[in-house]
Order: C-alpha cells, then sequence, then structure tokens
C-alpha cells in the first residue's frame, strides 16, 4: 500500500473538497445500490451545515488520491447534540458542553482499501491535536459494528443512546473520551 500523507483543510479549502469528499462518503459506506444519490445528497446537506459552524476543523488523508477524511467542531453551549439522549445526559458531558468544551466528531471515513492500515487512528489523533476541548464526543449508527469497535478500541466511551429522528436519521450511539492536554 502506498504511503498515505495527511493535511488540515482550512474552511474554504474543505468547500472546494465537498464534491470530493461526497464521492470518498459513497464509496466509504456503500450500501445497497441505488441509494448512492440519496445518500450522497444528504451527506452533502450535513457536510454544507457543518461546515459553517465554528471551530470546524478538516484533515483529509490521500495516497494522493483521497482514501480518508475527519472532521469535527466545538458541541454548540446549548446542548442542542443531545436532543432525541435517552435518559439522563451525564453531567459531567452536561457541563463540559456548557463551558463549551466538548469537541465533536461528526465524521471520520475511510475506504476499505485503506483500512485496518491506522489511517483513521492517525486522522482523528491529527484532528484532535489542536483541540482545547476536555471532552470529544462522536455519534455512532447503532447498526454499524465496525465502527462501534472501532471507536472502543481506541478508548471512547459509550455514553448512551440518541433516539430516532422524525427526520429518518437511525439511532445513534454517543461516545466519549476525555482529551489529554
Amino acid at each position: 500500500m502506498a504511503e498515505v500523507f495527511l493535511r488540515r483543510l482550512t474552511r474554504w479549502q474543505a468547500e472546494a473538497q465537498r464534491e470530493a469528499v461526497a464521492d470518498l462518503y459513497v464509496e466509504a459506506y456503500r450500501g445497497p445500490s441505488g441509494e448512492e444519490f440519496r445518500e450522497r445528497g444528504a451527506f452533502l446537506q450535513r457536510f454544507a451545515e457543518h461546515i459553517q459552524r465554528p471551530g470546524f476543523e478538516m484533515v483529509i488523508a490521500s495516497d494522493p488520491a483521497l482514501v480518508g477524511c475527519a472532521y469535527g467542531f466545538p458541541a454548540e453551549r446549548d446542548g442542542r447534540l443531545w436532543q432525541g439522549f435517552n435518559g439522563q445526559i451525564p453531567r459531567e458531558l452536561e457541563e463540559l458542553t456548557a463551558s463549551g468544551q466538548v469537541f465533536v466528531v461528526a465524521e471520520l471515513m475511510v475506504l476499505p482499501t485503506h483500512r485496518r492500515g491506522h489511517v483513521a487512528t492517525r486522522l482523528q489523533e491529527t484532528l484532535l491535536l489542536r483541540s482545547s476541548a476536555a471532552m470529544v464526543v462522536t455519534l455512532v449508527d447503532t447498526a454499524n459494528g465496525a465502527a462501534r469497535s472501532a471507536v472502543r478500541a481506541w478508548g471512547w466511551q459509550p455514553t448512551g443512546r440518541l433516539l430516532r429522528s422524525d427526520d429518518g436519521e437511525p439511532e445513534r450511539e454517543a461516545w466519549s473520551r476525555g482529551l489529554a492536554h
């Protein structure tokens, strides 16, 4: 396998790469045939919203073609991230969110041909390198066993579940871990 290089993108560079990132998304999460167009469109809509968030950060992996991507942003202090949380939000997480100390890894994707080569590990480490947050959170589709296994292997802890929303989002599991500074 060719060597993979990581590069941090500015918000404007990320916007310029949006079509390539959407193609990566479709390839990384290839589902049943015929759903790609809908999934790609939904991703592009989420990406357009995420890229506008204050503190947006993005890292890409290439060999030289795009093979992986991770991006995220600080959680909004109003706790909107936790809408649909099943049960009581852990007190520490609620307090850290309100104080602006939670960073959300919104997306981490790697092409199947580059998995198990530590690309995802390197992407998340590079993405979080500059963060001053005390805790990092990600939401994982409960049906995605591979993603759940990966975040567990990286030392993340399950925090709770967010129930299905009215907009058709799948049930997701929140995972978190503290950041050492």
